[in-house]
């Protein structure tokens, strides 16, 4: 905040107001128990869908408190569906795990978009089977909220076509999708800042092995034909996913009204009350903006405001500072909403920017404002960049959770080694 004597009036009865009104967290690992969320998740009980945005995917403080809040959602308040932000075909796999015991969670998570692939995640999705094994007609279910994407084995589907019907361009067909597919275990925007990536656009390689997938003669007989046909459909995915991606899309940005689509089919269609996993930026109800430039970005948490109206409650789960893992996040920029909330000396707390206050609160709930958010291209030494902009915090979320000091989340191996 500037330094006038009007804002710093203000700044005053902002922490004033937040140390008079933070309700304290007592814990912020998924298995503790107690009543300290109790308000909250009463507050949210009469919504139809409810989205819990974390500022990071890397905090097991932020994973904690999310799925804390999820626990008492089913439990007491009859939530019965998890939308993720990942693929149907990923989804559906955590779906048959949780509600049907295939497999096991581990080999569920294996090709799972790679900020689900920890170890809370596991331990979600066994509290998940364990609750519906105990209610086996009142089931809960997972689903990815975005359309089926390539995998791994899509690659290898392709390959094996050539290798059997077009040997002699097998290696040319392999030259631009092994490359590619490390993009499923280090998104491609991620490699080009961590300086591993090959050069070539991953959507460019894509593109050329469909191409070349095209130009190959189609040999007779039935079994040629059917392998033909899911080689091509395989490469399109291939071709969706990396054109699709944060690089393919030149950034974060972009209007994909179909996630938010998919939450309001699943609602309409099953008529369960839905807990949508997601980070801030898509969580938040209104359109926001992303970094220095506030590049304008539609989430599906507008598109849900937009469709249930206060039937979709969104609640942002952030930090002050601490250990993300690869990357120590210093403590927040005075400007920050963040930094605001840290003047509440507690570990952990939440307030309900719904909650009534004195006109030069709702006069700064109603006010532009930044935030931060961070994601895999963090760096410490950018922290100015990592924000997004709100036209109004009480218009972008109902309930601001703030942890004091994080610790990073536990990475499951990597089934291809990476």
């Amino acid at each position: 905040m500037t330094t006038t004597s009007t804002s710093t009036d203000t700044a005053d009865a902002v922490h004033r107001w937040l140390r008079d009104n933070a309700r304290p967290v007592h814990g912020t690992d998924a298995a503790d128990t107690g009543p300290d969320l109790r308000t909250l998740t009463d507050h949210l009980a009469a919504a139809t869908v409810v989205g819990l945005g974390e500022s990071t995917r890397f905090s097991r403080q932020t994973y904690g408190i999310r799925d804390r809040i999820l626990r008492t959602l089913i439990t007491e308040h009859g939530f019965r569906a998890l939308a993720i932000q990942d693929s149907a075909r990923s989804g559906a796999r955590l779906a048959a795990y949780v509600r049907a015991g295939v497999g096991d969670p581990h080999t569920a998570l294996a090709d799972a978009w790679r900020p689900l692939r920890t170890a809370e995640t596991v331990t979600t999705l066994e509290w998940l089977r364990a609750y519906n094994i105990d209610h086996p007609d009142d089931r809960v279910g997972v689903f990815g909220i975005r359309p089926a994407d390539a995998e791994p084995a899509d690659y290898d589907e392709v390959l094996a076509y050539a290798r059997r019907w077009a040997p002699d361009r097998a290696e040319e067909l392999a030259a631009h999708l092994t490359p590619i597919r490390s993009a499923h275990r280090i998104d491609e925007h991620v490699q080009r800042h961590q300086g591993i990536h090959p050069g070539r656009p991953f959507a460019e390689d894509a593109r050329a092995a469909l191409t070349l997938l095209h130009s190959l003669p189609q040999p007779a007989g039935p079994e040629a034909a059917a392998a033909y046909s899911t080689a091509l459909d395989r490469a399109r995915l291939i071709v969706s996913f990396h054109e699709n991606s944060v690089a393919g899309r030149g950034g974060f940005a972009g209007d994909d009204p179909q996630p938010a689509r998919t939450i309001i089919d699943h609602h309409r269609t099953t008529g369960a009350r839905i807990v949508y996993w997601d980070g801030i930026a898509h969580t938040a109800g209104i359109e926001i903006g992303l970094g220095p430039a506030e590049t304008r970005f539609h989430g599906e948490g507008s598109g849900l405001r937009a469709y249930f109206g206060t039937g979709y409650l969104s609640v942002a789960i952030g930090f002050h500072h601490g250990d993300l893992g690869k990357v120590i996040a210093p403590v927040p920029a005075p400007e920050l909403i963040d930094a605001d909330l840290g003047t509440v000396d507690l570990p952990a707390y939440f307030v309900d920017l719904r909650d009534d206050a004195p006109p030069e609160i709702r006069r700064w709930r109603a006010a532009p404002a930044q935030m931060r958010v961070i994601s895999g291209v963090y760096d410490p030494a950018a922290d100015a960049a990592a924000r997004l902009a709100v036209s109004s915090p009480a218009a972008a979320f109902d309930v601001l959770v703030h942890i004091r000091e994080t610790s990073p989340v536990h990475w499951l191996p990597d089934p291809a080694g990476g």
